[in-house]
């Protein structure tokens, strides 16, 4: 849903006339007080916000968005004057996503709309480490290798995800006993040498990938045809 922020009813109309032929659903607002008064029941995708607006302007509207834990994340463009230099910055530097100068046709601003919903979509970050035939899902806990599950323990696991997801880095057995057992390194080295090497024999070929660094600890060397 796109909300349209703006005082002029024929401007406005337009505006939600544009965006509704293009497929999305839009809204319309002649003031701050209807718009923060809808805010209270639903959130929007964008909204669309002019600066010049009766009683509360679009600037302040936009602070008081900014501000609020609940609405600073809805992005927002503002609509500003012609030659009004100083409202386009002051708009930007307030978090104002981006800005359209009056006036502005509806192709633009269908264009505008798409390029800032594209830009603030959320990116969903990868679980999924994976090396040839070998895959780590950490969301499902699981291992494959070229295709059928493999059993790791808990710890196995945990350090099979931490060598995978840092190619290359050496890790002490100090620093991999910290991480996967929580616990400051005691100078017992055989918990960590044990749990690599069931780990490389439960990886079979992709075992080789764990390298022993001698007189500093493991790393896991993945290249890039690998």
């Amino acid at each position: 849903m796109i909300w349209c922020v703006e005082d002029d009813a024929s401007i406005r109309d337009i505006e939600v006339y544009a965006l509704n032929s293009t497929g999305y659903q839009a809204k319309g607002f002649e003031d701050g007080a209807s718009f923060f008064e809808a805010l209270k029941k639903e959130k929007p995708e964008l909204v669309l916000l002019d600066v010049m607006l009766p009683e509360t302007d679009g600037i302040e509207i936009l602070k008081r968005m900014k501000a609020s834990f609940e609405y600073c994340d809805i992005p927002v463009i503002m609509a500003t004057a012609k030659g009004a230099e100083y409202d386009k910055v002051q708009s930007l530097d307030l978090g104002a996503d981006d800005y359209l100068v009056k006036p502005f046709g509806m192709m633009e601003m269908v264009s505008r709309v798409k390029a800032v919903l594209r830009r603030c979509k959320p990116q969903t970050l990868s679980h999924v480490l994976q090396v040839g035939e070998l895959c780590v899902n950490s969301d499902e806990h699981t291992v494959t290798l070229n295709g059928e599950r493999i059993t790791l323990t808990f710890k196995e696991f945990e350090l099979l995800k931490l060598l995978l997801s840092h190619s290359g880095m050496v890790f002490t057995r100090d620093q991999l006993y910290s991480q996967i057992w929580g616990s400051d390194f005691c100078g017992e080295t055989r918990t960590v040498d044990m749990h690599i090497r069931t780990l490389r024999q439960k990886l079979g070929e992709y075992g080789d990938l764990i390298e022993t660094v001698r007189n500093v600890g493991y790393r896991m060397e993945v290249k890039n045809d690998q």
